[in-house]
C-alpha cells in the first residue's frame, strides 16, 4: 500500500512546487500504487526510494513550476527553511518566465524503513508519497537539487543518507543553471 507522507502535503497551488489541479494527495497515491504494481517504476538514488512514472493520460492533471533561464530572467534569491529544525539554505526562483509543460510526471516513494531512520514516517504502511516532480516536456530525467543532495550525502536534518557519484553532481548543478522554479506569485496560475 502506497500513503501520504505528510511532507508532501505542501506542494499546492501557490507554492513554487509540482502540484496537482484537481487530483488529491490520495488519488495520487492510489496511482503510484496501481503503476508500482505493474512495474512502472525506477529506482531511486538509494535502496528504498523508488520514482513511479505517472501514466501520460494523467500528466495533463499536474502544473510544473519550471522556466528555462535566458538573458531575460531575473532571479531572486532568498534564505529559506524548508522545516523549522532543518537549517537554513539559499533558494533561487525567477521573477518572470512561462511555466513549461510537463512532459512527464514522477511520484517519489520511501518505503517505511527509510522514512524511520529519521523519524520521518507519517504512516505505517510499506510507501509513503513524498514528493511529486513533473519533468518538462523534452527532459527525459529530472536531476535531484544540489541542495537536497549535500543535505541527503552530509547526514544533514532532513536529510536521507545518501552518495551520489560526481557525474550525479554535475548532472544536477548542469540543469539547475538552466532551469529555475517560477516564483508562485509570479505565475500565470494565480
Amino acid at each position: 500500500m502506497v500513503a501520504v507522507n505528510e511532507f508532501v502535503r505542501r506542494q499546492v497551488k501557490r507554492s513554487g512546487k509540482t502540484y496537482s489541479s484537481n487530483l488529491s494527495f490520495e488519488e495520487i497515491a492510489l496511482h503510484a500504487e496501481e503503476r508500482l504494481s505493474n512495474n512502472h517504476f525506477r529506482q531511486g538514488y538509494r535502496d528504498g526510494v523508488i520514482l513511479v512514472e505517472v501514466s501520460p493520460k494523467l500528466v495533463h492533471h499536474f502544473i510544473c513550476p519550471l522556466v528555462k533561464i535566458d538573458e531575460n530572467t531575473k532571479l531572486i534569491t532568498k534564505r529559506v527553511k524548508r522545516r523549522e529544525r532543518e537549517n537554513p539554505y539559499l533558494r533561487i526562483r525567477a521573477l518572470n518566465g512561462t511555466p513549461l509543460p510537463a512532459g512527464k510526471v514522477e511520484l517519489v516513494l520511501y518505503r517505511h524503513d527509510v522514512l524511520k531512520e529519521n523519524n520521518e514516517q507519517s504512516t505505517t504502511e510499506e510507501w509513503e508519497l513524498i514528493s511529486i516532480n513533473a519533468i518538462p516536456e523534452g527532459i527525459d530525467k529530472l536531476p535531484m537539487g544540489p541542495i537536497t543532495m549535500m543535505r541527503n550525502q552530509m547526514e544533514l536534518l532532513g536529510g536521507t543518507k545518501g552518495q551520489y557519484t560526481s557525474k550525479d553532481w554535475a548532472e544536477s548543478v548542469g540543469f539547475w543553471q538552466n532551469y529555475a522554479v517560477l516564483s508562485p506569485d509570479k505565475s500565470p496560475e494565480n
